[in-house]
Parts: structure tokens; C-alpha cells; sequence
């Protein structure tokens, strides 16, 4: 979901949503993840210059959850965030709630700077935490069509050997 109402995210559901990301499983049960969560509109729109493509949509959504971790807790901390996010995001879905996953790691913004440190140096991030992706979150601005399970690619799985 790119395109979100401006209606604001009711805190019961906020809450459910980060109860289901603080209970997301963790290489070795270390609950590496750690969470900014960005509701405050000038905010949301420099979020939404951190990266040259695909971060736009920051700026319209009610919330936004940045990821983070700290590489010395978990080897997994990549990982870890990135089934953290896919919580986030399948409550949402739950609640009716649309999300959409912003990368942060491995990309730089329009001017070459990287998005990590722009992200951590607006957010006031510590330097030795990562900064894997943001999840914008919001009331749904428009319809999407369902999958079209014509397209699945069977052929991707395979049983017993490849």
C-alpha cells in the first residue's frame, strides 16, 4: 500500500502491531530489533527524502515503524528485522491497516548520501545500531487488486532436492 488516508492510526492498534513485532521469533531468542516509531508530519516527509526511490509514500502515511539493530547483539540482526517487519506488516493486514516496506540498507538518497546514516542522524539512532528498513503504515488510500495466482511461479519449489 503506497497511498494511505489522512485518518490517524487509533493507538489500540499501534499497539497491537508492536506487540506483534516484540513477539516475532529471533536467532537465539536475542530480540535484536529495536523500533523508532515516527508519527510527527515533518518527519515523515524528510523519512520520505532518505532514499532517491521508493520512500516517497513517507510522507502521506500515518506511521512509521523504522527497524533497527545492533549487528554486535545478533549476527541475525538482518535477519531478525526483517521477519520483525513481515509482523508488522501481517497485522496490519489483520487490522485492515495498509503497509509497505521502505529500504533503508544498501541505499543512498538523491545526492549519494547513505540512507542508514540519514535515517540514524534524523532519528537520533545510535552509530553502531542498523538501520534495516522502514514499514509505513496507515488507513488504506486505495484498493488493490488480489494476487493473481495464474502468475505464481510453481516451478520455485521443489520437493526433497532441487
Amino acid at each position: 500500500m503506497r497511498k494511505f488516508t489522512q485518518q490517524p492510526l487509533a493507538a489500540d492498534d499501534v499497539a497491537i502491531i508492536m506487540r506483534a513485532a516484540l513477539m516475532s521469533p529471533s536467532s537465539k531468542g536475542k530480540r535484536s530489533p529495536e523500533y523508532v516509531l515516527v508519527d510527527d508530519k515533518a518527519k515523515l516527509e524528510q523519512l520520505s527524502r532518505c532514499k532517491a526511490h521508493g520512500g516517497e509514500f513517507l510522507s502521506e502515511c500515518s506511521l512509521a515503524v523504522v527497524i533497527a539493530a545492533s549487528p554486535e547483539v545478533s549476527d541475525a540482526w538482518i535477519e531478525d528485522c526483517s521477519v520483525a517487519a513481515t509482523q508488522i506488516m501481517l497485522q496490519a493486514e489483520d487490522l485492515n491497516i495498509g503497509s509497505c516496506w521502505v529500504q533503508t540498507r544498501n541505499r543512498m538518497d538523491a545526492e549519494g548520501r547513505d540512507t542508514e546514516q540519514n535515517v540514524r542522524e534524523l532519528l537520533g539512532i545510535p552509530a553502531d545500531r542498523r538501520v534495516l528498513c522502514i514499514i509505513a503504515l496507515g488507513h488504506k488510500g486505495m484498493e488493490r487488486k488480489p494476487q493473481n495466482e495464474e502468475r505464481l511461479l510453481w516451478e520455485n519449489v521443489h520437493t526433497d532436492q532441487w
